[in-house]
């Protein structure tokens, strides 16, 4: 019986063969934080949980915009001027469009369940409805306001 990081490694590399990349150390290690902090994250914090001394800033870089470029990570803006990077893999019980909520004390970014946008005059605007938009909620997360 494979044990649940054994399962995760083996996502992963499913993943990464998809696309016709291969599997290295680099590349699986950052799809399985990105997997594991279900949320997106910025290069520093992958790099903060990449602790293991063949891990360097532009190979990690290099795999974001890889994967990002073949479709496995959303790379996004949410105004702050930092690229945040969010997996898209089966574990997730979200749409890959989802909306985010960012606290502005902190800068901690997580995912919120699908939303509903509707008008108090019963009709979006078409820029809404046929452009491309990120919903960013922003506001003082639980840990800060204790």
């Amino acid at each position: 019986m494979k044990s649940k990081s054994q399962k995760i490694a083996l996502e992963m590399k499913e993943l990464l063969r998809a696309q016709s990349l291969r599997a290295t150390r680099v590349r699986l290690g950052v799809l399985e934080v990105l997997h594991e902090a279900k949320r997106p994250l910025t290069h520093e914090q992958v790099m903060c949980v990449l602790t293991e001394e063949y891990y360097d800033k532009a190979s990690v870089w290099r795999v974001l915009s890889d994967l990002e470029e073949k479709g496995l990570l959303q790379r996004m803006d949410l105004g702050d001027r930092i690229w945040r990077y969010e997996l898209f893999d089966t574990c997730r019980t979200i749409e890959s469009k989802h909306a985010h909520f960012m606290c502005t004390d902190c800068r901690d970014v997580s995912c919120l369940p699908d939303i509903q946008l509707s008008s108090t005059k019963g009709v979006l605007p078409s820029e809404l409805m046929n452009g491309k938009n990120t919903i960013i909620i922003s506001g003082v997360c639980n840990t800060c306001v204790s």
